[in-house]
């Protein structure tokens, strides 16, 4: 990220022209920019990249571990804490660079904690940039099996990745993809709003069958009819509903769901971005479109969530879209928007994983930008992509564990750790509360990461 125009760090220098300065409780002056973005868009944008596909996996979280509905009550209270954690993570980030001048997530663990170590942030992003890709090829496979209503999944991948991933992944400039960003949210909200519909019609609710007895002693059964399309939903995905209420989430395969949520509310290497554009970029500032945007995106994804999960119950899918019949118009068209969201946001992504990779294996920066270098790096890594995830058929695994693992550091340790270290660094005073907040957050992020891990991997095997 280039730095004109935004914050930096200087000491006791003389703001420009279209910076002013701060007051700060320690000696150190912060000056801040005049120019950029006001709140409002910095929080739609915010809101649109936390609110993601990762979402439409959220209620096979809380099948993970409860069943009846009542189990939704304390999954709301998880979605409430991960966001507030998750936050605050972000908020972080963004003091980070306030007092070291970083402009990156990388730069920013330079600062505050020494360049001998910047290889520990950049291998925990390339993971989760694989994971993410990972978890799209997944999900795209599936919705385009359910859009052309075949079982081949695996030949529908390699079509996919083959046809419309790669020429998109080869593209020497994404700029032009940045529009299709604005069909996911669109995508997003009408698939919230269709879960919401079908939930309330009762369109998948399965029959009713009930034994009577009559006036004269004989027995007879009443059967209530079910939802209108329950009966074209494979068996394995119709709505199941138990006794696993809300004391199943002090079960450890709640801690699933915890760390598929680290994943959904991943959007932390993006802190410094939003933290620099921001127009008079003072922390409070910076600290409301922080509290605005995850306060808007806890609710979006508490609302899909319950949805989902009071619709199909435990047989909820990694992605929940898989539940719905492929006949039902208004889920069909919900998956066509998805699929293009997610085909053209794709690039986006995988352009981090590559980069990164090749980053992490020292390849020089001019070499990088070598066309026959580029093309072998993308036939590589997309090749891996899509090998596993022709082999992998629960998304939830992997976004639960790449939260447990590369979520869980990026989003609650590593923001505490630079913090700590820059405080350290610049000998802050003030900032007692704000150590041990941190501290308790990183701990938290350890704990969840190690069970969630353990949990998901062992849930897999058993499968």
């Amino acid at each position: 990220l280039a730095r004109p125009q935004s914050l930096f760090f200087r000491g006791g220098a003389a703001p420009k022209e279209n910076q002013s300065k701060v007051k700060t409780t320690s000696p150190i002056e912060l000056t801040v920019s005049k120019e950029g973005t006001n709140i409002p868009p910095l929080v739609f944008n915010l809101v649109k990249g936390i609110v993601g596909a990762g979402v439409l996996s959220l209620p096979a979280g809380i099948a993970a571990f409860g069943d009846s509905p009542s189990a939704l009550i304390p999954a709301l209270v998880l979605v409430a804490i991960i966001g507030i954690l998750s936050g605050y993570g972000f908020a972080l980030i963004g003091k980070v660079c306030a007092y070291t001048g970083a402009t990156s997530y990388g730069e920013g663990w330079k600062e505050s904690l020494g360049e001998s170590s910047s290889w520990i942030p950049s291998l925990s992003a390339i993971f989760m940039t694989f994971s993410g890709c990972l978890a799209y090829s997944m999900i795209l496979a599936d919705t385009f099996s359910s859009l052309l209503q075949t079982k081949e999944r695996t030949k529908v991948l390699l079509s996919v990745t083959g046809f419309l991933l790669l020429p998109l992944c080869w593209m020497k400039n994404l700029a032009s993809l940045a529009p299709f960003s604005l069909l996911g949210v669109i995508g997003m909200g009408y698939t919230a709003i269709v879960m919401a519909v079908r939930y309330l019609d009762k369109s998948y609710v399965l029959p009713v069958i009930t034994e009577s007895m009559s006036e004269d002693g004989a027995s007879f059964v009443r059967v209530k009819a079910g939802g209108k399309f329950v009966e074209q939903v494979a068996a394995d995905l119709k709505p199941v509903f138990g006794e696993a209420g809300w004391s199943s989430v002090f079960s450890p395969k709640s801690l699933i769901f915890v760390c598929m949520l680290s994943t959904a509310y991943m959007a932390h290497f993006n802190a410094p971005k939003f933290f620099l554009e921001l127009k008079e970029n003072t922390m409070a500032r910076y600290n409301t479109v922080v509290a605005s945007s995850f306060g808007a995106s806890i609710i979006l994804m508490g609302f899909i969530a319950s949805v989902g999960f009071l619709t199909f119950g435990k047989a909820s899918s990694g992605v929940i879209l898989n539940n719905y019949a492929s006949k039902d118009a208004l889920m069909s068209l919900s998956r066509i928007a998805v699929a293009v969201s997610l085909v053209f946001g794709y690039p986006l992504l995988f352009q981090g994983l590559r980069d990164g990779t090749l980053e992490i294996f020292k390849i020089p920066a001019e070499k990088r930008k070598e066309a026959r270098l580029l093309n072998i790096a993308t036939i590589l890594l997309l090749s891996i992509v899509t090998v596993m995830a022709a082999t992998l058929k629960d998304v939830t695994f992997v976004l639960a564990l790449g939260g447990a693992t590369c979520g869980c550091l990026l989003a609650y340790v590593f923001p505490a750790a630079m913090y700590c270290g820059m405080v350290k660094k610049l000998e802050l005073k003030g900032e007692t509360m704000n150590i041990v907040f941190s501290i308790i957050s990183a701990v938290l992020g350890v704990i969840m990461g190690v069970i969630g891990a353990k949990m998901a991997i062992d849930q897999q095997l058993q499968k």
